[in-house]
C-alpha cells in the first residue's frame, strides 16, 4: 500500500498541519489495525479511504495515535488532495462518507473548499481555574464541541503557554466531551480577521498546527462580529501556522485552504492480514 504525508491548510511544505492519507481500500481493516497504524504514524490525524461503487464518493475514517476522531477538517483536505493530485481522480467534487455525515470537497483553483456542518457556540460561564490553566482570563467564553476562549488580543494568542493538563480536566468538564479548546482574539496582522490556536489534549495531541473542526465553531462567531459571511483565520501553531478561509451558507460553513504533499511512502504490510 501507498501512503501520503499531506501538510494541510498550507501554501508551502512544512507550514499548516500533516496528515497521513493511506491508499484506498475495498474493504476496510480492522480498527485494532487501523489505530496501530496512526499511532506508528504519530501524525495529528491518518486517514482511512474506502472505495464505493461511485468513482467520486468515499467512506472516510481519521484516527489520532490514540482514538478514532468523528470530524477532521484538515485530513479531509489532505484525502481530497492525494485523491485530486496523487491518484488522478477526475471529479467535479468529491464526497465522502463519515461519522459526522456526508463531506463535500471540491477544487476552487489551487485550493480545496470543503463543505462542512457548522458547530454554533453558545456563550458560558467561565469556568474555574480556566485564568489560572491558560495564564490569563478570557474576555467570553464560549462553548460547543470544543470550549472557546476569546482573549484579549493576538499576541497574547501567540505567546500563550498553557497547563494543558488543566485544559482538557476543564474543557471536559464545561463542554461534557474529550477536553479540548480554542483560543482566538482579532488579528493584529492586515492579512488576517483573527488569530486563533487549539490544544486538543482529549483527542491525544497537545496543540494542533490547524484544524478545520474548531473553524466549523469559529467561523459563526466571527462572521456575526466582523458582519460578513466570510473570514480569514490564521491558526499560529509556534513554527508552522495554517491559513483557513470560512464562508457561512445557513447552517453549512465551506472550509478553504491550500494543501502540498511532502511524502510519498509505501507500506511493507499484509493487505490480507489487514482486511476485516
Amino acid at each position: 500500500m501507498r501512503q501520503w504525508t499531506v501538510d494541510a491548510f498550507a501554501a508551502a511544505p512544512f507550514r499548516g498541519n500533516p496528515a497521513c492519507v493511506v491508499e484506498p481500500f475495498d474493504v476496510w481493516p480492522d480498527a485494532v489495525w487501523m489505530q496501530a497504524l496512526a499511532m506508528e504514524n504519530n501524525q495529528a490525524e491518518t486517514a482511512f479511504l474506502r472505495r464505493t461503487a461511485d468513482p467520486a464518493r468515499f467512506d472516510l475514517r481519521w484516527f489520532t495515535p490514540t482514538m478514532e476522531v468523528e470530524l477532521c477538517g484538515h485530513a479531509t483536505l489532505a484525502s481530497a488532495h492525494v485523491l485530486f493530485a496523487e491518484l488522478g481522480v477526475v471529479a467535479r467534487a468529491l464526497t465522502f462518507d463519515t461519522l459526522s455525515g456526508p463531506l463535500i470537497v471540491t477544487r476552487e483553483g489551487e485550493a480545496y473548499a470543503m463543505d462542512f456542518p457548522v458547530d454554533p457556540p453558545h456563550r458560558t460561564a467561565l469556568p474555574e481555574e480556566l485564568a489560572e490553566a491558560l495564564g490569563v482570563t478570557p474576555l467570553e467564553v464560549w462553548a460547543a464541541r470544543y470550549l472557546v476562549a476569546i482573549l484579549p488580543d493576538a499576541a497574547t494568542v501567540r505567546g500563550l503557554m498553557p497547563d494543558i493538563g488543566a485544559l482538557q480536566r476543564i474543557a471536559g468538564e464545561a463542554t461534557g466531551g474529550k477536553g479540548n479548546i480554542v483560543v482566538a482574539a482579532l488579528s493584529d496582522d492586515p492579512a488576517y480577521d483573527v488569530v486563533d490556536r487549539f490544544f486538543a489534549p482529549g483527542s491525544g495531541v497537545a496543540e494542533d498546527p490547524a484544524t478545520g473542526s474548531a473553524h466549523c465553531i469559529l467561523a459563526p462567531l466571527y462572521a456575526e462580529r466582523l458582519g460578513r459571511p466570510d473570514a480569514r483565520f490564521l491558526q499560529a501553531f509556534p513554527g508552522r501556522g495554517g491559513e483557513i478561509v470560512t464562508r457561512m451558507q445557513g447552517d453549512r460553513v465551506i472550509l478553504g485552504g491550500r494543501a502540498v504533499t511532502t511524502v510519498e511512502a509505501r507500506l511493507r504490510l499484509d493487505t490480507a492480514s489487514a482486511a476485516a
